[in-house]
């Protein structure tokens, strides 16, 4: 099917490798799509389908698409109790590993992959290149070829757990940044120093403008959160909730608790975007 019909470009990047700034192709910008083939994007003014519309006609690819968090939405579940200790290694990994071999050099950014996260494709001596953590494993591609190396101190089951998280963050900002065209949203991306996945998005001239990501687990919180950080607005009352920061938070165990996840997580940033926008 991908061969035919359609383009993968959502949530899970692919060569080429971009060589001019930011050094990160996008993967919901539909750029130049050859002529005859249809691209498949998460939102309608960018392409002709959804993957969730192409999954409820087809329910055999739902698997292959939330795998991938493409549609078909999985939930997210309780992590495992080795959670904290994972996060903690993948962090050191991030910074360590992972993040240093991007190119060029003084780009520092990740993104969410399949199963955990890596640099975008880079090129290196005219082959596709890309290092990521997948399923708790370290992974060199290049080109067609790749090596996997098992990491210290990193549960799979909880790796894994953590890939689910960054997946499902990056699909909800991924629709965010549809949602909201007029706040010229940047890139998602995955930071290393602090380990959290977000975008900046609103009208910096107004002082609205705001940071609107996903965090695994910090020193003020022991478990995974969603969060939105006002740059200059000041902020108060009921939707401005956060924990060692200015700003609001929904923290995993409520956001697992929701009976739709992705509304949830949705509604929560859309809802203070907005609030924003009228202060």
């Amino acid at each position: 099917m991908l061969g035919g019909d359609y383009e993968a470009r959502v949530l899970e990047p692919s060569p080429p490798a971009v060589d001019e700034f930011p050094y990160a192709d996008d993967p919901v910008d539909p750029g130049e799509v050859p002529e005859g083939r249809r691209l498949v994007s998460p939102v309608h003014n960018r392409g002709d389908l959804t993957w969730q519309e192409i999954a409820e006609q087809e329910p055999e690819l739902g698997p292959w698409c939330a795998e991938r968090w493409l549609g078909a939405w999985k939930r997210l579940e309780a992590l495992p109790s080795t959670f904290a200790e994972t996060r903690a290694s993948l962090h050191q990994i991030a910074e360590a590993v992972v993040s240093p071999a991007r190119m060029p050099p003084n780009e520092i950014a990740l993104r969410y992959t399949r199963g955990g996260f890596g640099t975008p494709f880079f090129e290196e001596n005219g082959a596709d290149c890309q290092v990521r953590v997948e399923h708790g494993e370290l992974v060199r591609q290049r080109g067609s070829e790749q090596t996997r190396e098992p990491l210290p101190k990193v549960d799979r089951d909880a790796a894994t757990a953590l890939g689910d998280f960054y997946g499902f963050a990056c699909s909800v900002l991924e629709q965010l940044r549809a949602d909201q065209p007029d706040g010229d949203p940047s890139l998602v991306q995955l930071w290393p120093e602090h380990f959290d996945i977000a975008l900046e998005l609103g009208s910096e001239a107004a002082g609205r403008r705001a940071n609107f990501g996903a965090s695994p687990g910090d020193e003020n919180h022991p478990e995974p959160y969603l969060y939105v950080g006002p740059w200059n607005a000041e902020v108060s009352g009921e939707l401005w909730n956060a924990t060692g920061f200015r700003g609001a938070e929904l923290i995993y165990s409520e956001l697992i608790a929701a009976d739709d996840q992705r509304k949830s997580a949705l509604g929560f940033m859309t809802e203070r975007y907005l609030a924003l926008s009228e202060t």
